[in-house]
């Protein structure tokens, strides 16, 4: 695959207020591991490589663990997800894939006993975020890095 193009690159100014967005909503409290679960989640949704690639790494980093980064598309049947995750992936999806049904009242309300009202605003803002990148980085086709293969045994 060939990227069309370096968004950074190309539009520095614009991407500069994203990147801004992504500096708040990383100084906002939420835990960064919840914060790269819901970036893969929507990645996931969207079909972009790149932002997949780049949020598992960060979960990686963020001390996840392979089982359940394997387990994410599936976390509705899985037990490996807390309750404060259950609902910010309900959000992201719902978010996510905003035509269907909108975002219902009772999702909403499914948010409120695990995060407080900053943290629900900081949480849609990331979700809001990721699927801009994921629009941004699928429309020019960015390319994910490709890690070295490994040696045969």
């Amino acid at each position: 695959m060939t990227a069309r193009m370096n968004i950074f690159k190309t539009a520095p100014e614009g991407t500069k207020g994203l990147m801004a967005v992504e500096a708040a909503i990383e100084k906002s409290g939420l835990e960064h591991g919840l914060i790269a679960l819901v970036k893969l989640r929507a990645s996931q949704i969207n079909g972009c490589p790149y932002c997949i690639y780049m949020h598992v790494g960060e979960a990686l980093k963020h001390g996840e663990s392979d089982m359940r980064l394997h387990l994410l598309d599936a976390w509705r049947d899985s037990p490996a997800f807390t309750d404060r995750e259950r609902a910010a992936l309900t959000w992201t999806e719902v978010l996510t894939r905003v035509s269907p049904a909108g975002a219902p009242a009772a999702d909403y309300e499914s948010l409120k006993p695990h995060f407080n009202e900053t943290e629900i605003a900081y949480l849609t803002l990331a979700i809001a975020a990721i699927n801009a990148w994921n629009r941004v980085q699928i429309g020019l086709r960015a390319v994910h890095p490709m890690p070295a293969a490994k040696a045969a045994a």
